[in-house]
């Protein structure tokens, strides 16, 4: 759903809705006719087959009262605020101006999940709606029990561009959701934002930890807060499997929890050591854990408190200090915001989930990485930060809505091949990203893709790997299956090798003795261009390129090239990762490779 009162959907300098929309807004007991508008053009919400328990927990309406939708709806294509008014900002946090990717964009809301329950059925529905009306991009920031599949190949097929989020449940591998090769699979980063949050020990050492801590104005100055000097106290861990909390009279104090590495799920043992402390009367919450990427918490469980998330290697710090004197204090300061060269970005978060895809391994999946980690952005009447692959999906919609009105005749597969091959792969500091993880490691395309999205190169790639959407029945078959008292959709690929799917990516994940891998790019820059191929092969593989000089002009847009694979070694291995790119002194086309060397069916990779 959405929040259509908020500033990031203002409608003001938008002309008249384009004649070819042929879209509904539906009302509801809180919708009305007028809060559809000239920025939001449609609205319609979906109810069969979800259960009333839910529908009893939400407004029958495209109402949005769960924040979900707004947040991502302002990140893709809210319209720009704070420009000659007042700055969007979480309580000062992340001030400045708010826009979706892209701010002059239409929005069209289908609400088919309700207090967080949705089904194929309910989503089906909405894409197929969409299909109709005429939306151009279809950005999908959900997981249903069944993957979307079929739909969003029919919504491919009619020219529409489908992003999804690739999921939470990282960093483990094999958990990216959403995964057909014709939709684009989107991967969260981090930004060059930082909270540095200021902790000043009584000996006036400083420690630095990061929250969302803000100051409640009007606040009684006497009163006993995290930011006055205040009793301190250090618990060896606050996992509640070792009841030590119980122990502990927190009144009045800052509660340090050194948890070490006994933190087994950080977000649950945070939540109940935030709530030990709030009830237990505590004015603070220093709480170790190893990198989550998500400072919501330090908000939504801490109602009154300052909560701080910190390393270990901090919390020990701290916790020395307390051990070593006889009247430990401390104060916790509020929050400010750095942002900077000086913060390392992008790095792939923590929380999400990793390749390769365990519905089709063919594809290398997620296909990009963009922002989603601490993101700020529209909730409600206000604005409030989010972390979640969720929310690096409409950044990555809103690009694709850009090159869609840059390039109105390119393709879906035209599209996402132009945010794959143009993705970072280094920092702005020319090292390698990172993933966030246990240990942080140097990303590959299981953790996100191409890259890091880069919306001015794609803008202007050079060349594409273009797909004719009816291609992909000659590799998939899909149909309506019976499950239970419902359908579901159902896709399963055919004998043509998948690799030989015109994508902007190769995987072999069953890779036993040489093959050759054929792809087809096309020129979408200067008229007359020269490219030169650079290849780095998987380790273990022997990867060439033929031929390895193309030359376009007026008369060859189009060319073929091949790939031939080569295993090295014989033995039951693990993935190795490679490139191949297409360059010239203006252009860098690159597309990860990745290959899987076995000599044995269904081999578990799990001891």
């Amino acid at each position: 759903g959405i929040w259509p009162e908020s500033r990031s959907f203002s409608d003001v300098g938008y002309g008249p809705v384009p004649a070819r929309w042929k879209g509904e807004c539906q009302t509801g007991p809180d919708w009305g006719i007028n809060n559809c508008s000239r920025k939001i053009i449609g609205a319609r919400f979906y109810t069969a087959g979800v259960p009333d328990e839910y529908l009893k927990r939400d407004s029958l309406s495209p109402r949005d009262h769960y924040s979900h939708g707004t947040h991502c709806a302002s990140t893709a294509a809210g319209s720009a605020v704070g420009v000659d008014g007042e700055e969007a900002s979480f309580h000062g946090l992340a001030a400045g101006v708010a826009r979706g990717g892209a701010p002059r964009a239409r929005i069209a809301v289908y609400k088919s999940i309700f207090a967080g329950y949705g089904d194929s059925a309910t989503v089906l529905a909405a894409i197929d709606d969409a299909i109709h009306d005429g939306v151009d991009v279809l950005s999908l920031s959900l997981t249903v029990p069944y993957e979307n599949s079929y739909g969003a190949l029919h919504a491919v097929q009619k020219g529409i561009t489908v992003v999804y989020s690739a999921g939470n449940d990282g960093p483990r591998p094999q958990t990216v959701e959403d995964t057909s090769p014709w939709v684009l699979t989107v991967a969260a980063s981090k930004i060059d934002r930082s909270f540095p949050t200021v902790i000043t020990l009584g000996n006036k050492q400083q420690m630095v930890g990061q929250s969302l801590y803000y100051q409640v104005k009007n606040i009684n100055s006497s009163s006993h807060t995290a930011s006055n000097f205040t009793k301190l106290i250090c618990a060896q861990s606050c996992v509640p499997r070792h009841e030590i909390l119980h122990q502990i009279d927190v009144k009045g104090a800052i509660l340090v929890c050194l948890n070490d590495n006994d933190a087994i799920n950080p977000s649950d043992d945070f939540h109940h050591a935030a709530k030990y402390v709030v009830e237990g009367g505590g004015s603070g919450l220093i709480f170790a854990q190893y990198t989550t990427d998500t400072l919501s918490s330090t908000v939504a469980y801490c109602p009154g408190i300052a909560c701080v998330i910190v390393d270990i290697y901090i919390s020990r710090r701290i916790c020395q200090y307390a051990f070593d004197s006889s009247s430990p204090t401390a104060k916790i300061e509020p929050t400010r915001t750095v942002m900077s060269k000086d913060v390392l970005a992008s790095k792939v978060a923590s929380f999400s989930s990793r390749g390769p895809s365990a519905d089709y391994p063919a594809f290398i999946k997620p296909d990009v990485a963009a922002p989603g980690a601490n993101i700020l952005a529209a909730v409600g009447d206000s604005y409030v930060t989010k972390s979640g692959t969720s929310m690096a999906a409409p950044h990555a919609a809103g690009v694709a809505a850009l090159l869609k009105a840059l390039h109105p005749d390119w393709s879906p597969a035209a599209i996402k091949s132009a945010i794959v091959t143009t993705a970072h792969v280094t920092d702005g500091h020319g090292m390698p990203i990172l993933a966030e993880g246990l240990p942080r490691k140097v990303a590959d395309p299981f953790d996100y893709g191409g890259g890091n999205i880069n919306p001015c190169g794609a803008a202007h790639p050079g060349l594409i790997y273009d797909i004719d959407p009816h291609d992909y029945n000659k590799f998939f078959q899909c149909a309506n299956v019976k499950e239970g008292i419902s359908a579901i959709a159902s896709c399963n690929t055919t004998s043509m090798p998948e690799y030989n799917l015109n994508l902007p990516s190769i995987s072999v994940p069953d890779f036993r003795s040489a093959i050759t891998v054929s792809r087809t790019v096309t020129n979408v820059g200067e008229l007359h261009s020269v490219y030169h191929v650079v290849v780095q092969s998987p380790t273990g593989v022997k990867m060439e390129v033929f031929p390895d000089v193309l030359v376009f002009d007026a008369a060859n847009k189009v060319r073929k090239f091949e790939v031939k694979l080569s295993p090295i070694w014989n033995f039951q291995g693990g993935y190795t990762f490679g490139s191949i790119t297409w360059q010239n002194d203006r252009q860098v086309v690159r597309i990860p490779v990745a290959t899987r060397i076995t000599i044995q069916d269904f081999y578990a990779d799990v001891a």
